[in-house]
């Protein structure tokens, strides 16, 4: 079920598929005919078990892992012209609380080819400040990245994955090491983005509590999809049961 701005067919609005999309590494099975649809503008969340093939999905739309099927994503007026922009947020990366590296020391490593010690160019100062705007994140740029909170690192890795604004954005486990304060903000800000911008968002989660408040779709799979449609009736259908009250079924 889609229930998004674009419900319905996809029209001249841009879309991401996914077809019959399988992944198979040696002799296992990871992904098994998975087929997902979002639209832009609209926010799905991937959820399932610990080792369910989440960020599977999201390896094989980033070109990172092979796979058999299709994934398609349209743009109007660029259908089969250009690669789509994909920003991507991968699962928070561990930084040492001791590191001098500041949040403009990171954009400058990320994003210029000039080594961070000569100091950042105007130009790159002035991209610095506008992507962290974007997040709220203005405050940020001159803290050390190893003493951010887990919500102020989501929101400087979400500001380095939106320069350029992507068609879509992909986030792997955004919630994770949050507060509960610090979610509903970051899901704020998602909403915000999403709005802004005519995004399509992508995101896997252990935390189901937001989705009800900001998912258009929800999509449980474990190795296939097993539920799909709005978080409401995938939160209280008897697949997620099946799921997660099973012994050994980790959220």
């Amino acid at each position: 079920m889609i229930t998004g701005p674009h419900h319905g067919s996809c029209g001249d609005s841009c879309c991401l598929k996914l077809q019959n999309v399988s992944v198979t590494i040696g002799t296992d099975r990871i992904l098994e005919d998975v087929n997902l649809h979002v639209h832009c503008g609209q926010l799905l969340a991937l959820i399932g078990p610990n080792g369910a093939g989440k960020s599977t999905v999201l390896k094989a739309i980033l070109g990172q892992r092979a796979y058999s099927g299709a994934i398609q994503f349209s743009v109007p007026g660029q259908r089969h012209r250009h690669p789509p922009r994909i920003g991507y947020v991968p699962q928070s990366p561990a930084f040492d609380p001791g590191d001098p590296v500041s949040v403009e020391d990171l954009f400058a490593c990320c994003m210029s080819r000039r080594p961070a010690f000569l100091g950042l160019s105007r130009e790159m100062r002035e991209t610095v400040e506008r992507s962290l705007a974007r997040v709220h994140g203005e405050e940020l740029v001159k803290k050390r990245v190893g003493s951010l909170s887990g919500g102020e690192l989501q929101r400087v890795l979400l500001a380095l994955a939106l320069e350029p604004v992507p068609n879509i954005l992909i986030l792997d486990e955004p919630l994770s090491g949050v507060d509960v304060e610090g979610m509903a903000t970051l899901m704020d800000m998602l909403d915000e983005l999403r709005r802004t911008y005519d995004l399509s968002i992508l995101m896997t989660t252990h935390d189901f509590s937001l989705l009800p408040r900001y998912a258009d779709q929800v999509v449980l799979i474990d190795h296939r999809v097993l539920c799909q449609g709005t978080a409401e009736e995938v939160l209280s259908s008897p697949e997620f049961a099946r799921v997660f009250h099973r012994k050994g079924a980790a959220e």
